[in-house]
């Protein structure tokens, strides 16, 4: 069920007797888990003003509330459950959502219980990532770091099975975000590009980097200034290629003969996607977080040359660490993350391209580091106003609290983004060196680049 089925399932939606409670608790999540909370609110909202005490329908509220921050009323919640049903005390989703609540509010050793006990009753292989995904996190955080890496592991085999199940996909192809560093552009058809196009000012602001390199936090820092707007993370970018493929052009190499008319065909299906998104009021610059646009640099350079663009970049042992301890949704992510010698690979691949493309094409960006960002927050965010000539505001500063009345963030850093600023995930990956050997030959270019050889 997508989107446009979710919202003709809740207008069908009559009343809250019997079966159709859990059915509108479940359009409730999947409202939310597609980016429209607005949607889901009223009907979240008559849930909790007669919340279920029992059973699947209170399950799926307290995930609900989860995903948006509501902590202390999922809490609520979950206690009337244990207090009043206790016939399913060993259901897996139970415990996994009672571990994520006690995750989440630093009882790390209560995570572990309940999560290894749903581990034990969840024998079903394609599910068990549901589980083993938080569960590798709450050894990470108790210094378990073996029995989180070989957590880790088992998730993503459960993943990619789970993905061939549903979709029939083989987890051995290659990720489409690779295919797309297979072509650079013609140095010729690049000095033939003009120049002209929208201004910074009506032009997005794209932040790019590999994932789990700190850029939904970068995101709430920027949407927390009332002259920017972003959107969480949408692919509208890769929308606006199928229209250039559309064209009869090689892309990326035969952009230049790409006309005004076809480029404002471009810039027209990125806006009417995005629009509808967020919307901007006067004066209000969007914010286009997406990491891995990164791989599109000479699309986001041809349709908008005037645009800012923000390179994250964290150590890149720490990124990769991250990103295999984590849950990603997406088809292409789930392909890389299989193991971390493949993450290496991809990552270099596609810094390789980054850099290739930048050289010749010489975007408006910044490059932002992880690390400077979280030990001199105040420092580093004055000079990111400058880069993007916006005056300074307040409000930048406390991306947290911007993140907790925000609600809903769609990336997997959702729990992480609502806490202070801290520089706790610095080096985190020293814990896991052993698993690197392999890996760091890969990394060494990025690792004597940056800076990071000997940390």
């Amino acid at each position: 069920m997508q989107l446009d089925e979710a919202r003709a399932a809740l207008k069908d939606w009559q009343n809250l007797d019997g079966l159709n409670v859990e059915i509108s608790a479940r359009i409730a999540l999947l409202l939310v888990m597609l980016g429209s909370a607005r949607e889901a609110s009223p009907l979240i909202e008559r849930l909790l003003a007669n919340p279920s005490r029992s059973g699947r329908t209170a399950l799926v509220l307290v995930s609900t509330l989860e995903r948006l921050q509501r902590l202390d009323e999922a809490r609520a919640i979950m206690e009337r459950v244990e207090l009043n049903d206790r016939s399913h005390d060993d259901d897996p989703e139970r415990l996994m959502l009672s571990g994520i609540l006690a995750d989440r509010a630093g009882q790390h050793e209560a995570a572990y219980r309940y999560l290894s006990l749903a581990l034990q009753n969840d024998k079903e292989f394609v599910r068990r990532h549901h589980v083993l995904f938080p569960f590798a996190k709450a050894c990470d955080a108790l210094g378990r770091y073996d029995e989180a890496y070989s957590a880790a592991e088992e998730a993503h085999s459960s993943r990619r099975a789970f993905l061939e199940l549903a979709t029939g996909a083989s987890s051995a192809e290659e990720s489409p975000l690779l295919a797309r560093t297979s072509n650079g552009c013609d140095p010729d058809d690049v000095a033939a590009w003009e120049e002209a196009g929208p201004t910074m000012e009506d032009s997005p602001l794209f932040i790019v980097g590999f994932p789990r390199s700190g850029t939904t936090l970068l995101e709430q820092v920027l949407d927390a200034h009332p002259q920017l707007k972003s959107m969480d993370e949408q692919p509208f970018m890769s929308k606006a290629l199928e229209t250039v493929a559309g064209s009869g052009i090689r892309y990326p190499s035969e952009l230049g003969k790409l006309t005004a008319h076809a480029l404002g065909d471009v810039r027209a299906r990125y806006w009417d996607l995005a629009r509808n998104k967020a919307a901007l009021l006067p004066g209000q610059r969007l914010v286009d977080k997406f990491p891995m646009n990164m791989t599109l640099l000479p699309l986001i350079r041809r349709a908008f040359p005037n645009a800012r663009i923000i390179l994250a970049i964290r150590h890149p042992c720490d990124t990769l660490l991250s990103c295999f301890l984590q849950n990603f949704r997406a088809h292409e992510l789930v392909l890389l993350c299989r193991d971390l010698n493949t993450l290496a690979a991809a990552y270099s691949r596609i810094f390789g391209y980054w850099y290739a493309q930048w050289s010749l094409l010489h975007p408006s960006s910044y490059e932002l580091r992880y690390e400077q960002l979280t030990s001199d927050f105040e420092t580093e965010v004055r000079k990111l106003c400058a880069f993007l000539q916006l005056p300074w505001h307040e409000a930048m500063l406390a991306p947290g609290e911007h993140a907790r009345a925000k609600g809903f963030i769609s990336t997997p850093s959702y729990s992480q983004v609502v806490e202070p600023v801290n520089s706790r995930s610095v080096g985190r990956w020293k814990h896991y060196e052993r698993h690197f050997s392999e890996a760091l030959p890969i990394l060494k270019p990025w690792l004597e680049r940056w800076g990071y050889a000997q940390s």
